[in-house]
Parts: C-alpha cells; structure tokens; sequence
C-alpha cells in the first residue's frame, strides 16, 4: 500500500483530501502545519507528500525546501489558490513535482499522485540499480543480471583455467572483447600479458607482420626488427578480434602457430616457440563463412574448442537499466558532473528502442546526452535515435503564421507536444494503426513511435 502525507492547516479540508485517498487505496498521514509534517516525513516511508502552500508559520515553500534536505526525490504536490501561481510555479523551480490550483476535479489530484508515485518508484529503482552495477569480480566492464548473462558468467568461469582455444561470436558491440579479458583475468596466465589485435584493421601483408614480427630489412620500411603480438603475448593470451576478416593466405600460417606452437618473422629464418592461449571474436557465421569457402574449416574447428555466444541487447533488455546506470557512474567522473541523473522517463524509452549497435550503442547514446542534457539531468528527448533528429529540411515553415493555430500563452512544450500528438494520431489514422507504417511516415523507429503512443495514450485500436 502507498502511503500519502497531506499537509493543511484547514482541518475541514484535510479530512476531505484524507477520505478521497483513503477510498482510492491510499495509506494517509496528516498534519496541520509544516512544523507537524517534518516528523513525519523523517519517521514514515512516504510515496509522496501533499501540501498546501499558503499555512501559518511553515508554509508550502518552506516545507518544500525542508523535505528537499532530507529526502532529494521524495515527490511534492502543492496546492494552490489560482492567486499564488506565481509562488507555485517558482515551488516548481525548487523541486515540486507538481501543483494543482483550487478548486481541482477529484480525479485530477489522484491522477498526480499516481504519477508521482509512479516516478518515485523508478527513482528508487535507478538507486538500486546503481547500487548493483558494480561488475562481478574478474569480469570488469561487464554488466548485467539476466539469464542471458548468468549463463555466460558460469561459461566463461569453466573455461577459463582450461588452456583451449576459445571462440566469442556476437553482433558488433555486444562486448566480444571484455569476455576474452574475463576469461584472461580468472586464467592462471592473469598476470601475463594480454594482447589483442582487429584482423579487420590491416591489410594482409601489415597484419603477418604484425601477428609474427618481422626482421630488418624484410621489406621497403623494416628498418628495425620488430616483434610480433604472438611473441608479446607468450606466456599470456592473444586476442585475435574479426578472425572472420583474415585473409586465407594467413588462415594457413595461423593454423600452423595453433598446431605446432612454432612460427619464424617475416623475412626471418629462426623458428621461434612461444606459449600462447588463443581467443578469437567474430560478428560473422564462421561456419557459413567455411561453407562458402571464405573460411578454412581445419582452422575454424582449431579455434571452436569452446564456443561462447554473446546475445545482442535487444534479447536481455532487462540488463539496460543496469548499463544506463554504469555508464551514467562512468561520464560523472569523465566529464565532472557529480550532479548527473536520468529522468524514469528516459529510462523506459530506452528500454524500448532496437539498439541495433547494442551495448557500445547504448554506451554513446549515455555520454551523448550526458554533454547535451539541461542541469545535469537526463531526458527522454535527450536520448531519441539519430535517426529522430533535425534533418535541416525547415523551408515549409518560413511563411508559416503561428498566430492561425498557436493560441497565446502556451509554452514551447506544450505547442510541441501538441503538434506531435496530432502528426503521431494522423499517421495511425492514415497507416490503418499499422505501427510500422506510421512509423516509417513520420520518419522514426516503430519503438519510439510505441513510446510516443504511450506518452499520448494513443491505444493501438483492437480488431
């Protein structure tokens, strides 16, 4: 049951405002000052605290700071008499929730406090989350709770003091590269090095010499002799990322490293030994890479001792509140904003968009909007895909005359989301309520056309 402080020094009014609650469900508090309040905010688990603001001694405004000092988050409701808006709207700027001016419909008041309790229950969310986010022992950068990672938690645990080949595959930034440190770092080669290398970011003849060294005057710029990854990474791992993108010349040279513990630098006649453990990382299917012969397959069944496949993040989107909040911990003390929060609005759309970069995608949509958000706090403007942003194309709106529909006094806000309301309801209407189409009409993803659906409270009409 939530629980419900009302604040009012009209003791007719309290017991009206209690009742109401009491009848929806709520668990009510009361006191008739603000100086009666304080007590009760420090001793009770409040959901949120309903307050008049004109009150002898303490008023509105000053209990709205006190509970502000002791509890940042609690949600505050003010009332207020239509000739104290201005002192209302400046309550907002301290941190009200909201307000609602006399006389309001009953359903008004219950309406603002299930959304209040609603944020409230979020935020504490987020605070917990925070307090999870700490990566398990071993398994640094690596975040998350779902069954997905448990899994490859356990995996990644057995195989590692094993010395066999391991295979990671996964789509492009699911984390291919912080699961080959977690097996290094639980393997008793921890304390040797750990070296990786892109297959993907050389060409062939700079990538042999980069994978087996290479001596002086080898070719054009050897200049020196130089030692390859497979020398700087013995007795430790090498992390071979693309293996997918290698060339089939080097495939050949890789399997007899794999085979023989053996290899000579380029230009080089010395056979040299070296003790190296092998993992490998692909966003390709190997094993259709070998069929269409792009692949050797004695090298792939070589390096697919063990397989460990990460599942991109639209599969475990219960682990994204754990990410959002690690990476808000990351940019607090990257870009010095100790300050720095996300609004439980934010947080559900980012639950529902595709993330079709996964987690490095997610990671640069938080450090993004980290830079660009107003007061250190982070909206659900702040986090919309590329693909929702401005295309520079505002030439229809030159002779437009805001004074035909715009009525006066609205604020930016409002007028916007009026008007997106009204395209998002006429794409349904015109798309036959087939998501995708509208979506496509107006030019964003079908997720965050789900969450402007939500927002409106534009229900997808049933057959």
């Amino acid at each position: 049951m939530h629980t419900v402080l009302v604040v009012d020094d009209e003791p007719n009014y309290l017991v009206v405002l209690s009742e109401l609650l009491r009848d929806a469900g709520f668990e009510v508090f009361t006191a008739q000052s603000g100086k009666e309040a304080l007590p009760i905010v420090q001793g009770a688990d409040l959901d949120v605290v309903i307050s008049d603001i004109k009150m002898p001694g303490m008023d509105g405004i000053e209990l709205l700071e006190n509970i502000k000092n002791l509890n940042r988050e609690l949600p505050v409701i003010l009332i207020t008499a239509y000739a104290e808006v201005e002192k209302a709207v400046e309550a907002m700027r301290l941190g009200a929730f909201n307000y609602l001016a006399k006389p309001f419909p009953n359903d008004a008041l219950l309406a603002s406090v299930d959304k209040a309790i609603e944020h409230y229950g979020l935020v504490r969310e987020i605070k917990r989350l925070r307090a999870e986010a700490m990566p398990r022992s071993g398994f640094s950068g690596m975040i998350g709770k779902s069954e997905h990672m448990r899994a490859m938690y356990q995996r990644v645990e057995k195989v590692a003091p094993v010395p066999s080949s391991v295979l990671i595959t996964g789509e492009s930034g699911t984390g291919k590269e912080l699961v080959a440190r977690a097996i290094h770092n639980l393997s008793p080669r921890k304390n040797a090095p750990f070296i990786s290398i892109n297959c993907a970011a050389l060409a062939g003849n700079l990538l042999e010499s980069e994978l087996f060294g290479h001596e002086k005057g080898a070719f054009t710029d050897a200049i020196a002799m130089r030692k390859g990854r497979f020398e700087l990474a013995d007795s430790g791992t090498l992390f071979l990322d693309e293996i997918g993108e290698m060339p089939p010349s080097l495939q050949a040279k890789l399997l007899r490293v794999l085979q023989e513990r053996r290899f000579e630098r380029v230009g080089g006649e010395h056979t040299l030994k070296v003790d190296v453990r092998i993992l490998a990382a692909t966003n390709k299917d190997l094993k259709d890479e070998v069929d269409k012969g792009n692949f050797r397959d004695d090298l792939y069944y070589r390096l697919n001792v063990i397989h460990i496949h990460l599942p991109p993040l639209r599969e475990r989107v219960e682990d994204i509140p754990l990410l959002v909040v690690n990476f808000l911990e990351k940019n607090k003390k990257k870009l010095g904003k100790d300050n720095l929060d996300i609004s439980p609005e934010a947080l559900r759309l980012l639950m529902t968009l595709p993330w079709e970069g996964n987690v490095r995608e997610l990671e640069n949509t938080i450090e993004r909007a980290t830079i660009l958000c107003d007061n250190n706090r982070i909206e659900a403007e702040d986090v919309q895909p590329d693909s929702t942003e401005s295309s520079g194309n505002l030439e229809w709106s030159v002779g437009l005359d805001l004074k035909q529909f715009v009525p006066d006094g609205l604020s930016l806000s409002e007028v916007l989301n009026g008007i997106e309301e009204k395209l998002v309801r006429q794409a349904l209407e015109n798309s036959a309520n087939v998501q995708a189409r509208a979506a496509e009409k107006l030019g964003i993803t079908k997720s965050l056309l789900q969450y402007k659906m939500k927002k409106y409270k534009l229900q997808r009409k049933k057959k």
